[in-house]
């Protein structure tokens, strides 16, 4: 198996869309949520939320990393810096930290046929060299810690023991809850 994760630039985007809705409903969340406001989606994409990502894959820095295996799009990593996601600068449930500056992980998806196949690691890893090579002193993801198995419908979060396998430590708790279950900020020291 060979595995490659690469950034989410306009050449990859249908890559990225084959992931996170492939059937390419056009009312589908397209990953936007923690990124842009509507009105915003509004200007960036004329009300199109596939258009708006379209114009977020052209910026500088991408909004996340597409993993391959073998050639085939299998999974969808959702990273940037925290002070450009809206939603987490103004969450009054997911705090940061300290003051680090660090890159969050709001969205790991897993293209359905593939999951519980070892996409996350690789995927999480690519994520975190991306954030490395565009100078992250730390990645952080927001996960939960299911007793079992993971409803799907929550899954974009993560696990703990997802993270855990890319080197992140729990460093606290949010208020925020997922699938009724408290929320983790993971963190992976990259510098």
């Amino acid at each position: 198996m060979a595995w490659d994760v690469h950034p989410v630039t306009p050449d990859r985007f249908d890559d990225f869309a084959d992931v996170v809705n492939p059937s390419r409903r056009a009312d589908a969340c397209w990953c936007l949520s923690h990124r842009l406001r509507t009105r915003e989606v509004e200007e960036l994409g004329n009300g199109s939320r596939e258009q708006a990502m379209r114009r977020l894959c052209e910026r500088a820095d991408p909004p996340g990393v597409v993993a391959y295996l073998d050639g085939l799009p299998v999974g969808w990593c959702n990273i940037g810096r925290r002070d450009d996601m809206p939603r987490l600068v103004h969450s009054k449930v997911i705090r940061p930290v300290d003051d680090v500056p660090v890159w969050s992980i709001v969205c790991v998806v897993v293209r359905g046929g593939h999951r519980r196949r070892g996409v996350t690691t690789p995927l999480i890893e690519g994520a975190v060299d991306f954030a490395r090579s565009r100078g992250a002193p730390a990645v952080e993801a927001y996960p939960v810690d299911p007793p079992g198995r993971m409803d799907t419908t929550m899954a974009f979060v993560g696990t703990r023991t997802m993270f855990e396998n890319a080197g992140f430590d729990v460093v606290g708790v949010t208020e925020a809850l997922a699938g009724k279950m408290p929320r983790l900020v993971m963190r992976r020291i990259l510098a």
